[in-house]
């Protein structure tokens, strides 16, 4: 008795680096017409194209909001580290305070001992040693007097900051103000948009959405798939692709017409179709 063993395909991962020979035989494999495909994908092109316009009118705001975001951060933790360091300083002012009042105890006790003392090596020595702490007390005092100026200045510094990031603030918000009255003047056709991206999506596998977005990123315009230029208007299309305006072999645009063939440009790798299908 024969037998009939069922044939399956088998599905390999997504390499980013697949070459468009693997897109044809994943076009050839799909269960899905081929027309069909070619206008989900013609479809999905129109659809972002009209995205595009939208994310245009908000022109370089998106980064302009995010740059004044990140100065505006850097600039409060500039002034948050100036402000440690100043704290550093007023420690070391106050170390130096109690080392004075330190000092100025040991010099009063070894006064008192000088008094007492009649053998002058005892005196000299003791000499000496007042000699010492005043000399410490001096560089206690030094130290006090730098750390008050270098304190003045870090003040000056975080008066500059604080000047500085009032008037980054204020362009931050200015801008997004702007961004938000122009991302609300267009909220329901993106989303309209986006409704019908996700419709057109679905159509599609993920190899085809894949070589899609990988296209699209390749090229200036973002343009994946395009027609025959130039369009004449009256359902007629010349021989170039509307990509690159290379022209295209006769047989090419047969194949591009019937929309029964995935056709790829061989000169800029866009996806050119027959819109009329």
């Amino acid at each position: 008795m024969a037998t009939t063993r069922k044939m399956t395909t088998v599905q390999t991962s997504i390499d980013e680096r697949e070459t468009f020979v693997s897109l044809r035989k994943s076009f050839a494999d799909s269960e899905q017409d081929t027309q069909q495909k070619l206008k989900s994908l013609y479809e999905l092109q129109c659809t972002d194209i009209e995205i595009d316009r939208l994310m245009q009118l908000r022109g370089e705001l998106p980064e302009e909001v995010t740059s004044l975001e990140k100065e505006v951060e850097a600039l409060k933790a500039k002034r948050a580290g100036i402000e440690q360091t100043v704290d550093g300083y007023r420690a070391k002012i106050e170390e130096d305070k109690n080392h004075i009042v330190e000092l100025e105890s040991e010099i009063a006790d070894y006064e008192k001992q000088i008094s007492n003392i009649s053998n002058s090596r005892e005196y000299d020595s003791i000499e000496k040693e007042i000699e010492n702490q005043k000399l410490l007390k001096a560089i206690s005092e030094k130290n006090i007097r730098e750390a008050y100026e270098a304190i003045e200045d870090c003040n000056r510094d975080i008066e500059n900051i604080d000047n500085r990031i009032t008037i980054r603030e204020g362009d931050l918000a200015a801008k997004k103000e702007e961004l938000a009255g122009i991302v609300e003047s267009t909220a329901a056709e993106e989303k309209t948009l986006m409704a019908k991206r996700e419709t057109c999506t679905a159509k599609l596998d993920e190899r085809t959405l894949s070589a899609y977005d990988r296209i699209r990123k390749s090229t200036h315009n973002h343009l994946a798939v395009v027609t025959l230029f130039p369009d004449n208007g009256d359902g007629t299309y010349g021989d170039a692709c509307g990509g690159c305006y290379h022209t295209i072999t006769p047989q090419r645009i047969i194949d591009i017409c019937s929309g029964k063939k995935l056709v790829i440009c061989e000169h800029c790798g866009r996806i050119i179709v027959n819109p009329d299908i």
